[in-house]
Order: C-alpha cells, then sequence, then structure tokens
C-alpha cells in the first residue's frame, strides 16, 4: 500500500512554525481560506483522492497521527478543559481510531456500486447505484468534544474520497493549534487543511461555496451556518443540541439508574450535546434517585470534586457565566451549587423543585447542572417531552419492557437508548443525527460514508430489443399507446408502465 504523500521539507517546517502548543491562537484570514479550498479544489479535480489505496493510507495516517500523539492530545484537552487523561482517551482517541479502523476493514465493500434488483426490461441491463465523491468539504467541530467531532467526521469524508478543510472551535484553543500544526505532518498537504476562524467568521467562510458542510454546536450557530451554506446551495448536515429529556420510571434498579445518569451528566463537567439535559422523573422514586445520585457523586468525585483528578472544568468564561446564571435562577438546590469563578468550576449540581418556565427549562445549558422535574406516570412524561422540540437524544429508564417501548414509539428524537444514556451516539454500527430542531443528516461508520457520498443512479443499456422500444417514439398512435398500456398490466407487482420504454 503506497504511503501518504510526504509535505516537502520547506512544507514541513512551515508546519512546525504555525503553532506550538500554548502559544495564543492564530487566526487563518480569509484570502488563506480561499487559496487553502482552491488548492483542495484542484487535487481533488486532479483524482487524488479516488483510488482506494491513497484513502486508506490517510486513514492509516489518522490513526498513526493518534497514537504518536496521545500525551500530547491528552495534554491539550486538560489545557482547554482540565479534561482527565482517561475521558480523552476513552471519548475522544479511541472513538476516532474505532472510526478509521471500521473505515479499513469496510472500504472495499462500501465503494462497489450497488445493483438494485432487475425485472423483465433491464434483465440484460446494468442497474446500479454508484457511489461518487461530493468535492471538497468543510468540518466544523465543536468545543465539547474538539477532538471526536472533527476527526470522526473526517473518517467519513476520507473514506468517500473528498477532500476536506477542518474548523476546530476556538474555545478550544490549545486542541485546535494541535490539529493545525500535526495534520500536515500525516495527511496529504494538498487535500486536507486546517483553519483557525472565529465562530462570527465562519458564515463567511461558508459562502465560499463547498461541496458539502459538517458542522455540530448550537441551534443559534448551526441556523448560521445553514443559512449561509443556502446562499450558494450547499447542502449540510447539522448535529445540533438542545434539550434532552431522561424519563425514570417508578420500576427501575435506581442504583445502576444513578450511576449510568451521574455518569453521563457530569462527564467533562456537563459539557455535552448527548447527555441528558433533564431527568423526568416518577414521583415515586424522586427521592430515592436524588439520594442515589448524591452517593454516586461522593463515589465518583469525593467529598469535593474540586479536588478530583476525574472532573473537569468550563471551557471559558462565558459558558461558566452562562451556566452559573442559570443556576442560580432555576429550582433548588439539592446537592452540589458551588462555584469558583476564578477557577471556571461548578461543582456537580442537582436542582430539584424545578418547574418548567424555570430558565434551565428554557435555555441549552452546557455544565454540571441536572434539574429534576416530578410526573405522576408515563403518560405525563410523553406528553411533556412531545409539547417541546424534538431532542438529540431521549432516554428512558425501566425494567417495563411496555414503558421502553412507549416511550421509543410515541415520542420522535434523533436517537433512543434504554436504561443507559450516550452510547447510542458513539457505535460506529448506528448512525448518529438529529431531527428537526436538532438538526438534519447523520453520521458514524456507513452513515459517514454516506452523508460525504453522492448516490449516482447508473442505468448500463445495449442498442438491443429496439423492436420494443421504437413504440416510445412519435409520431404517437393510439396502436402503439394500447400495447405499451397492455404491457405494464403484465407485471403483478406494478413495475410501472415505463418499463416497457
Amino acid at each position: 500500500m503506497d504511503s501518504p504523500p510526504s509535505p516537502s521539507p520547506a512544507r514541513w517546517f512551515k508546519a512546525l512554525r504555525r503553532t506550538r502548543l500554548g502559544e495564543p491562537c492564530l487566526k487563518t484570514y480569509p484570502l488563506e481560506c480561499v487559496d487553502l479550498l482552491q488548492r483542495a479544489r484542484v487535487a481533488f479535480q486532479a483524482g487524488r483522492t479516488i483510488e482506494e489505496s491513497f484513502r486508506l493510507a490517510q486513514l492509516e495516517a489518522v490513526v498513526q497521527m493518534l497514537e504518536e500523539h496521545e500525551c500530547d492530545f491528552v495534554d491539550a484537552l486538560g489545557r482547554d478543559l482540565h479534561k482527565p487523561r482517561f475521558e480523552t482517551v476513552v471519548s475522544e482517541l479511541i472513538l476516532v481510531k474505532n472510526e478509521a479502523l471500521h473505515a479499513i476493514n469496510n472500504l472495499k465493500k462500501w465503494m462497489q456500486p450497488f445493483h438494485v434488483e432487475r425485472n423483465l426490461s433491464t434483465t440484460l441491463d446494468g442497474c446500479l447505484v454508484v457511489s461518487e465523491p461530493l468535492g471538497v468539504v468543510l468540518i466544523i467541530g465543536t468545543w465539547c468534544s474538539p477532538v471526536q467531532m472533527c476527526l470522526v467526521p473526517l473518517v467519513g469524508a476520507i473514506a468517500a474520497g473528498n477532500c476536506a478543510i477542518i474548523s476546530p472551535s476556538q474555545y478550544t484553543a490549545h486542541t485546535a493549534e494541535l490539529l493545525h500544526r500535526l495534520m500536515p505532518f500525516y495527511l496529504d498537504n494538498e487535500c486536507f487543511h486546517v483553519i483557525l476562524v472565529a465562530t462570527n467568521d465562519l458564515p463567511e467562510v461558508v459562502e465560499l461555496h463547498f461541496d458539502h458542510v459538517f458542522f455540530t454546536g448550537n441551534r443559534e450557530e448551526g441556523s448560521r451556518i445553514a443559512q449561509a451554506a443556502a446562499r450558494t446551495l450547499t447542502p449540510v448536515t447539522l448535529i445540533l443540541g438542545g434539550k434532552n429529556p431522561c424519563y425514570v420510571d417508578q420500576h427501575c434498579d435506581i442504583s445502576i439508574t444513578a450511576q449510568r445518569i451521574a455518569w453521563a451528566r457530569f462527564h467533562n463537567a456537563g459539557q455535552s450535546l448527548v447527555a441528558p439535559d433533564y431527568i423526568l422523573c416518577h414521583v415515586d422514586v424522586k427521592a430515592r434517585l436524588v439520594q442515589a445520585l448524591k452517593c454516586c457523586l461522593m463515589q465518583f468525585y469525593g467529598s469535593d470534586p474540586r479536588e478530583s483528578r476525574s472532573f473537569g472544568r468550563m471551557v471559558n468564561l462565558e459558558i461558566f457565566n452562562r451556566a452559573r446564571d442559570i443556576l442560580w435562577r432555576s429550582g433548588k438546590v439539592a446537592v452540589g451549587g458551588q462555584v469558583i469563578e476564578a477557577e471556571k468550576y461548578i461543582a456537580p449540581t442537582i436542582l430539584t423543585e424545578v418547574v418548567e418556565t424555570d430558565p434551565i427549562m428554557q435555555q441549552n445549558v452546557f455544565g454540571p447542572v441536572l434539574p429534576f422535574l416530578a410526573v405522576n406516570d408515563v403518560d405525563e412524561a410523553i406528553a411533556f417531552i412531545k409539547k417541546q422540540e424534538k431532542p438529540l437524544c431521549v432516554y428512558a429508564y425501566s425494567t417495563n419492557s411496555k414503558v421502553i417501548s412507549r416511550l421509543m414509539s410515541e415520542t420522535s428524537s434523533g436517537s433512543f437508548c434504554s436504561n443507559d444514556s450516550v452510547l447510542q451516539s458513539l457505535m460506529v454500527a448506528l448512525p448518529f443525527g438529529g431531527v428537526g430542531a436538532s438538526g438534519v443528516g447523520c453520521y458514524h461508520g456507513r452513515y459517514s460514508f454516506d452523508t460525504f457520498s453522492h448516490r449516482k443512479s447508473c442505468l448500463l443499456r445495449g442498442t438491443r430489443f429496439e423492436c420494443v422500444t421504437y413504440l416510445r417514439y412519435p409520431p404517437y398512435e393510439d396502436r402503439n399507446l394500447s400495447l405499451m398500456t397492455w404491457a405494464s398490466t403484465l407485471s403483478q407487482r406494478s413495475q410501472g408502465w415505463c418499463q416497457i420504454l
């Protein structure tokens, strides 16, 4: 297998000079973006990404980069989010490597044309669907999972044969700089680029006209990206945050439920698009669940989570202040509630006596705060969820399979998981994406490949049977129409009158 094209010596030194970990975040200016887009488009049009060997080499290079620089990624995410090494390795690096290895193992199969079912009129023809790359795509990552949200879509873009420009979030500056510095050493320097662009400047970049834009983030930014993309008729995939509900039934294992909810909500200090945002708890088990969660937090982070090496921090003061203000204006603190602005620290917090009109139920909160709302039964929980906009995830905890089935079938969401949280968003075999207000499109595994591919329908015909197809030609006669109408009735499966054409 061919190795990835190596940068020239001059470009090696240029890449090395771009950023060094710890320096202020550099900025990619609009003219540079135009130049990078043009270089990528020239490379794509030259067919550089078409061959399977090229795609495999780039995917293997992604894995190599993560393996050789694991410590650098741990350090960068520690600086940006105070993210524990365990969380970085498991939820960022291993996840991306699994995606890349899955793509490597399945790429040949994914690239094969898909033959559709033949019928009488196409027995001697070729009817197939060919997956062809879209071109140059833009991947805009979010700050709450900056490696995962940049590189998992990149794996799909590479597998599908595209060139790609990645825009990591400015909020996680050290991670963005690290990607900016490392990628030229591993991936093809003409096909793949990292740009450092402020959030407010992203719509301007999108308007440069890419062949697809993949965005993860909040709804407000996603809306601006979609509007900018619409001006150039650029298709988009939007993975958008929202209010993910979690119903806890009276029939559930309280201890296991508390552990799994606490892990999902307070992982990465609550900064996640897929964590449970609020608990719809059956009134009969509310007190027990709150107490079980309190015990879990003590077990996970000790008596003072601030001293725990397993608990993160807010990414910046803007996010910190927003979460703190919403916390102070909602419900009653049952557990936690401590904040330290100088450290961007918010303790794992559980709120009770929350009502639907509280700010925490009206706004997205990226932080370690979990509000409780009491419900009397599953019907009330379903009605509450259906009143809201469609979320990215719905979670349900119950040992009653009928309750789980009802939550799954009677609510609409991007994904659903019973008796656990978050995991459905990480699996390479499952598509993950939003619906309605939580986004459009999906990714992971084969679904990423399809997202970054155009499925081209192809009919390969010969010149035989003209004695039959001549019936479609003018001048139109009633006799020919009668023959075609009669032919369309021959198929018991209603293949359609146009098959005779």
